[in-house]
This record gives C-alpha cells, structure tokens and sequence, in this order.
C-alpha cells in the first residue's frame, strides 16, 4: 500500500472495562465478519487498522475525534474505552457486515450505537424495532421494551420511543396480561393509548387495563403526591371512548375511585344514545366531529367486541368502518354529520357520498379481524350490519350474536354467503321457563310480530343452499325454540365439518339424531360395513354436544347417539330420556365435561363412564334421585355410591362438581385427591355434609371460586371459613338451616360478583345491607328471598350501593316494593329482575318503563298482589326493548287461613321470538 494511503487509515485501540482475560488481539477488518469472535471478544484489548473517511462519515463520535483539533486527529494510533462486543458492533455496521438483532442485545446496540453516534447502525436497529413492531409475530420482551424506552428517552433520542410506543400499542392485548404492564412509564402507557395503531379488542379491555395500572402504581414513589396520581389518571382515562363502552361495565365503576366521574359522563352518553333514535341531534357530536363515536380498529385488529352495548347503531359502526379522508375531512364530515342528523338511511348516505365525490364505498378493509361480537346489541340493524362486516372483515371466521330476538334464520343464511370462512355461529337466547312436563297450560294465544318476522328457511324445503353449511365446524342455537327438529337436522346435514353444536332447550330431537348419525362420506374399501357406518357420521367427530332439555329424543335414539361418539369432549344430558343402557353404550374415553342432571341415571353407570375417562374435569349430577340406586348390576346400594365416588377420587382431578342425592361426607372423604385444584362445587337437593365436612371446605379445596349449597346446616364458623377463600367469586346459600349472622360478612370480599341468600337470613335490616354494600363492592348478581325486616329504603340502598347489578331478586322481602321502585333505575345494566311479594307498590305501566328505562333488561318476573292497580300494562312490540321473557304470577290472601296467606293462583309467560309474542297462562308457579 503506498504511504500516500496510509493516512487514510487510523487504528483503533479499543479497551474494555472490565476483560474476561489480559490478552491483546491485533485482527483486520474480514476477521470481524467471521462466525466465531468468541476468542476476539474474551481479549482485554484489541486492535484494528480503519478507513478514517468510513469512521468519520458514519460516526460522531469519531468524526469528533478524528476531523477536528483534537490531539487525536493527528495521530495514526487512537484509544478508545468501550466493551469489545460494541466496539465490533460498530465497526460491523460501519463496513455493512450482516448483524444479529434480537431481544435481547438489541439495547446493547442501541447504546453502542448512541455512544458512537453511528448512522449506520442507529438506522438498523431503528429498522429492526420497526419490522418487529409491524410484525404479527410479537418477539420483543416487554421488560426490554420498557430499558428501550427509558434508555432513549434519557439519552435524547425520540425515534426509537416512538416504534417503542408504536410496539406496544399494536401488541397491547398481550402487553396487558403481562407481569410487566404495570412497571410501563407514565408517558409509554400514554404515547400508546393515543397511537392510531392501539389496538384492542373493546373500549372495556382499554379501561380495565388503564385501572389496572392506576391500582398498581397509586402507592409508588414517584407517585407519592395526590395531584400528580390525579393528573396522570385524567390524563390516561381521559382517551377512553366513554360512549362506546358496555353499559353493564360502566354502571359497576361508579364507585370506582379512578372511575366515578368518568363513569356517571359516560352513562349520561349512553342514556343519550340509547333514548334517542335516529335521526340525531346535532349534541351528540363533539367539537363538530365524532371521533369518540369511533369504535377502535387498525389493521391488527383480530376480534371486535361490542357486547353490552344497547347504544350501538349500524349508523356508528358505519362511522367507524369510514376510510380516514371521510372523518379528517371537514367538507365530508359535514355530510355525514348532516346525512345522520337528517336520517338519512345509511345505504342513502353511502351513495350520495358516492354521487358528489365519485368514492369507492367508504369503508375499509381490515383483513386480519376473524371474530366478532355483537351480543346484546338490540338497536343494531342486523341486516346493515352483516353488509357493513362483509365489506370489512372478509376473514371473519367467528360470529357471537347472543340474545338478539331480531336474528332471523335468513340472517344466518345471509351470513354464509357473505362469509367464505365463517365456521362458528353463536346465536343464543333465554330459554324458555314453559317446560312441557314441568307446566299444566291453561290457554295459549300467539300474536304475530310483523317487524321481526320473516321466512325460516330451515326446513323449508331450501336444502341445497345450505350445502355452503359445509365449513361450519361450531353452531351454538342453545334457546332457539323457534327453530323445529326438521329445521336444525337440515342445518346439520350441511355442516360436514362440524365437531360442536350447542342445542340445549331446543326443538333438537330425533330428526336431528338421524342427521348427527347418517352417513356423510365414503371410507375405505377394507374398513368393515359397521366402521363405515360409524367413521363416516359426524356423531363420530363430535367434540362438543350439549343438548339438555331436549326432550324430543327417546331413549332408543339417544343410546345410538352416543355409541356413534368416540371423541367426545364435552357432553351435556341434562333433563333428557338418558337412562343406564345409553351410557353404557357410550365409548368415547376423552371426556372432560358431563352434565347428567335431572336423569334416572344410577352410579353403577355414572362409575363406568368416570373409569373409561380419567380427564374428567366437570361433573353434574344435580337432582339426579337415582344415583344411590345400583344398576344393572344388580350391586348393593352402598357398594354403587362407594364405587362412583372411589372412581372419581382415584382417577379424576375436578375442577367442578354438582352433587345432589347421595352425596355425604364420607362421599366427600373418599372425593378428597380429586377435588384439590376444585375450582366450582355446588351441593343440592338430596346431599348432605355435617358441619366437619363443610368447616374444613376450604382447606380441603382452597382454589374454589364459586360455593352454592342448598339445604345444608349451616353456622357462622362455616360462613366465615367459606368467605375466607381469597378466589371466592360466587356464594349461594339456599334454603339452608343454622345460625348466621351478618358477622359472616363483616371483612372485605372485593372478588364477590354473585351472592344468594335465600331463606337463610330472615334477620336482614337496613344496616346489614350497609355492611354487604360496603364489604362486597364488585357485586353483580344478588339475591335476597325471605328478609321480612326490610322497608321501601332498602330498595335505594341496594339500588345506590351497587350500580352495576345486572341481576336482582327480591322475594318476601317485607316492604321493599311497598312505596316506589323507581330508584330500580339506577342500575341500568339489569338483565334479570324478578320483584315478588314484597309490597303493593308497583305502579300499572311498570313492565313498559322498565324496558325503556334498562335497555338490557331480558327477564322480568313480577305478583300482581304488589301491583298498585292489581294489574300490569303488557308492553307490544316496539315497547318491549330487550325483554325476551316476562312472568305475572297471581296469588290471593285466603281468608280462611292466617295473615298473609298468600296462594298462588296461576301464572301468564309473555315470550317474545323472532317471529311471534306468546301468552300462555299455567297452573305453575314460575
């Protein structure tokens, strides 16, 4: 090389703080594109000729040290501190060598990179932040994401922060599950939540995690002073959509700390947009826009949750499918604003936008969405929605439209078509309380509901369309009595590919059987004739099949039925014709769920089918008065009930059990190594445990979370121990006898969400109701039967102390009804409300109020003998917002009998369908 060149080069000296030994390593420029440096990096020093021009174009640092006055410009030999890894690092970069980034060094980089000021290598780890952050594959450790962050951000740099930011907002859902979320710094949490690309599945998972992280950090240091915890809460909850949140969620974070101010807005905003209908007022949209109308979607986007909410228009889900020009554009803003305004019908809207500016259709495409859910929607316009979903969710695979009266069977068929990879339907509603073998029907009249009718196309002779069934492989139509046995073996009869269908309190029977069990595709010529039959139905790919209270399959059926099941799952028979010979028949050894209650079936039975399944996790046998009885054969009663019991014990580990007749606590002994790990126990009608068994509950199965006992002896000790369980989330005490008191309730249960007291608390005052209020705040299901002492202001109390109850039932509860129940009203997420026998105080139009005032209302159960008027006003059609159920029962006071005697004279059930309302009146009390 001639001298003149040499100038061109400088070598670098580099030193590292602290070396793994004392050694010094003179290499070249191609050694540090070698596979192996290990020996290189274990050197205390190392030394390497450069190109100068290379250095000091790519590096600050360098072009600092080599291009100015400093003592080192001159000199052909530099020093330089700094670990070998980096050092190379940079070098690397500098030639364009290939480089290794991962989670783990790719700070390491970034400090190298910042230290040296490298170009080169602050754009690579800048693009490699980038792709990981773009990525659908999610690779970067949440504690790494947050020293990135706080690194730049002390060090300067604002780009790398901003893919950090970018990073977390697309991958939040699974930022919040972690350990780590709650360490983020204030101002990532915040950067995050205003990105365009924050990424949620509803505006619930948005405030739950914002609460999550305030309750974490509230006690802090750096968050030791109260103005600064209450600025930084306005400044997170003040980005929720508070109009696009469920109301059941809203209504129980009014007590919230963090929350309540937040919350009574939102529910004035959802009052607003549920009691109005379109068109709407100009008010509704803020600053002259409607972004907080918006429901959240980005291009990764994989589930849409909308449940819960009563306000949700197919109007905003248009506003929230918009492409960015027709909401950042004023001109086209105005026309959308003025178009709903003026209720102007959205497929109107959409072309006259499409006149005036020649647009494609106004809405976006978003290619990763595969599931939706819109339960609980009852103001959505479904067939509106499903044209809006089929131009923006083409991968949608999964649907949930639970408890929609208005889905019509051609909804579904309009589904399909739309949908080529749809595959899971789930289309509950309220099950019917008219049982035919549990009711005596006095009359029945069926009015027609024009503006919910339409044709059933199942069974109707349209079975070649429904050929496109073949992808399903889920159907959930669990309720759907509106839809005959003919009509769901047609819908099954196309579903090739099914493994689950839900079809509990359905007209499933045995049309549907023949369908589950016919042949649907050619085996091999070698299999035997009785294989082919078998292998080729899709009863023998069946994972899931839930069918109680299908009453319509006789026992010949069902015993075909389940010998043609092998790979059963999940298995539920509740209240069906299931007798010993069926489940003897059954010869699947996988299942993990199994639900026999109110069937005739004995524990010689029972003990066979647990034996063959050791996975068992979930057993009911719930009013099931034969397990005690031996079977076929022919062993003694108590040898049958050790038998099933041993079996459970030694083969199984549940995770929860409903036990009725025969249960004790020698049944319990022998339960002990299966019910370790229980996480659910209910014990019924026909079960008894001593006061020793229940007492040692909770140690014996310390991860229960739900606890539900009917009949039992109960005490205060026992209470006390059960509301002990740190993850008690449900308590039933039902018709038990014993001493309790409101000493069981005086520590704080913050994870109860249900609780019964039913005839067991008769003691009940208003100040007991204080204690509850303040001890269990989560509540959301209650249940109080029997609490004579109670007057028209425990309705308030309840009322004002839990907010968020979806479910209440008051029943012989003195006069709590006696005055006014308009302070019910405060709880505008009730689903289920039942008001009997506490007071003559419900005024006529009750039912009609009631289901404007809560617009998730479903069920309602009411006396006349609390009716002011001693009747109710039955609401029609467009009165009855969600209520799919209401039940009237009538009593009288015999005057041959002691004070208030009351008998019960019948009952009217008003059922509202897709298609019809239903009255029928029963000699029963339901």
């Amino acid at each position: 090389m001639a001298s003149s060149s040499d100038e061109d080069f400088v070598t670098l000296s580099c030193t590292q703080p602290n070396p793994i030994g004392n050694s010094e390593a003179f290499i070249t420029i191609q050694d540090i594109n070698s596979s192996d440096l290990s020996a290189i990096l274990s050197c205390q020093t190392v030394k390497i000729q450069a190109h100068r021009d290379m250095l000091v174009e790519d590096s600050s640092f360098f072009k600092g040290l080599l291009s100015r006055s400093f003592r080192e410009s001159n000199l052909n030999c530099v020093s330089i501190e700094w670990t070998i890894e980096g050092f190379i690092n940079i070098l690397t970069s500098v030639y364009g060598f290939p480089m290794n980034f991962t989670s783990g060094n790719f700070l390491s980089h970034v400090e190298d990179a910042l230290y040296f000021g490298s170009k080169s290598l602050l754009s690579k780890c800048k693009a490699w932040l980038y792709a990981v952050a773009s990525s659908n594959n999610p690779e970067l450790q949440l504690d790494d994401l947050i020293h990135i962050w706080n690194f730049c951000r002390g060090h300067g740099n604002d780009s790398l922060p901003e893919i950090c930011a970018l990073y977390l907002a697309r991958n939040f859902m699974q930022a919040i599950s972690s350990n780590f979320f709650g360490a983020f710094p204030y101002n990532l949490l915040l950067c995050c939540i205003k990105h365009p690309h924050l990424t949620i599945h509803s505006e619930m998972d948005l405030s739950d995690a914002l609460l999550v992280w305030l309750n974490g950090n509230s006690n802090r240091e750096q968050l030791e002073l109260s103005n600064e915890v209450e600025d930084q809460s306005k400044g997170l909850l003040k980005q929720i959509r508070v109009s696009l949140l469920p109301l059941w969620y809203i209504a129980g974070k009014q007590r919230c700390c963090y929350f309540s101010e937040l919350a009574k807005e939102s529910i004035q905003k959802i009052s607003r947009l549920v009691e109005i209908s379109p068109p709407y007022p100009a008010g509704i949209f803020e600053d002259g826009g409607f972004g907080h109308l918006r429901i959240r979607l980005t291009e990764s986007s994989k589930k849409v949750n909308i449940s819960g909410c009563p306000q949700v228009t197919s109007d905003i889900l248009f506003l929230s499918l918009l492409r960015p020009e027709y909401y950042v554009d004023s001109t086209l803003r105005n026309i959308i604003q003025q178009s709903l305004i003026t209720f102007e019908r959205l497929s109107m809207l959409q072309i006259q936008i499409g006149d005036l500016y020649g647009l494609s259709p106004p809405s976006l495409s978003f290619e990763a969405v595969e599931e939706v859910d819109i339960s609980k929607c009852p103001r959505l316009h479904l067939k509106s929605a499903i044209e809006l979903f089929s131009k923006s969710f083409p991968s949608l695979r999964k649907l949930i439209a639970a408890y929609l009266l208005n889905f019509k069977s051609t909804n579904l068929f309009i589904l399909i078509q739309k949908f080529p990879l749809l595959s899971e339907v789930d289309i509950t509603v309220d099950v019917t309380p008219l049982i035919p073998e549990q009711v005596t029907v006095v009359c029945t009249s069926i009015i027609s509901v024009s503006s919910l009718g339409g044709n059933n196309v199942f069974g109707s002779g349209f079975f070649s369309p429904w050929r496109c069934l073949s992808r399903m492989t889920r159907l959930i139509l669990e309720g759907r009595s509106d839809v005959s046995d003919i009509g769901i073996s047609v819908l099954i009869s196309g579903c090739l590919k099914l493994h689950s269908i839900v079809v509990c309190d359905t007209s499933f029977g045995i049309h549907s059987i023949q369908a589950l069990c016919s042949p649907t595709s050619n085996i091999g010529p070698s299999d035997s004739e009785s294989s082919k039959r078998c292998l080729s139905t899709l009863a023998f790919k069946l994972q899931t099949l839930h069918m109680g209270g299908c009453k319509g399959v006789d026992e010949n059926s069902l015993r075909d039925l389940l010998s043609k099941t092998q790979t059963l799952k999940r298995l539920c028979l509740r209240g069906t014709h299931l007798v010993d010979d069926a489940l003897y028949s059954f010869s699947s050894s996988s299942l993990e769920f199994l639900d026999v209650s109110q069937t005739m079936i004995s524990g010689d039975a029972l003990a066979h089918i647990v034996n063959f399944n050791p996975a068992l996790k979930c057993l009911n046998t719930k009013d099931c008065k034969n397990l005690s009885q031996h079977g076929s054969n022919n062993s003694g009663l108590a040898d049958s009930h050790r038998e099933l019991f041993s079996e459970l014990g030694n083969k199984c580990k549940l995770e929860k059990i409903v036990l009725g007749w025969g249960i004790s606590w020698l049944s319990l002994e022998a339960l002990k190594p299966a019910i370790t790990s229980l996480k659910e126990i209910q014990i019924g009608l026909g079960g008894s445990l001593n006061e020793d068994a229940l007492r040692l509950l909770p140690t014996t199965c310390p991860m229960l979370e739900s606890v539900v006992l009917y009949f039992q002896m109960l005490s205060d000790t026992i209470v006390i121990n059960i509301m002990a369980l740190k993850h008690l989330r449900e308590l039933g005490l039902c018709y038990c006898s014993g001493d309790i008191s409101i000493s069981s309730f005086r520590n704080c249960f913050p994870n109860l969400t249900k609780l019964r007291l039913e005839r067991v608390a008769p003691w009940m005052t208003n100040n007991d109701l204080d204690v509850l209020i303040l001890n269990c705040v989560n509540l959301v299901e209650f249940a109080l039967v029997g609490c004579r002492l109670l007057n028209p202001d425990s309705l308030r109390i309840i009322s004002n102390g839990w907010p968020g109850l979806t479910s209440i039932h008051l029943e012989d509860c003195g006069e709590v009804t006696k005055t006014k129940v308009s302070c019910l009203y405060n709880c505008r997420a009730l689903e289920d409300v039942l008001l009997r026998h506490n007071g003559k105080g419900i005024y006529r139009f009750f039912i009609i109020v009631a289901a404007k005032k809560l617009p998730l209302l479903r069920r309602l159960s009411l006396d006349t003998c609390d009716a002011t008027d001693g009747e109710f006003e039955i609401p029609d059609c467009e009165q009855r917002g969600m209520l799919s159920t209401v039940k009237i029962t009538r009593c009288f006071i015999n005057p041959e009998k002691s004070y208030r005697t009351v008998e019960h004279k019948d009952t009217l059930v008003l059922e509202w369908s897709s298609k019809n309302c239903t009255k029928t009146v029963v000699e029963e009390r339901l």
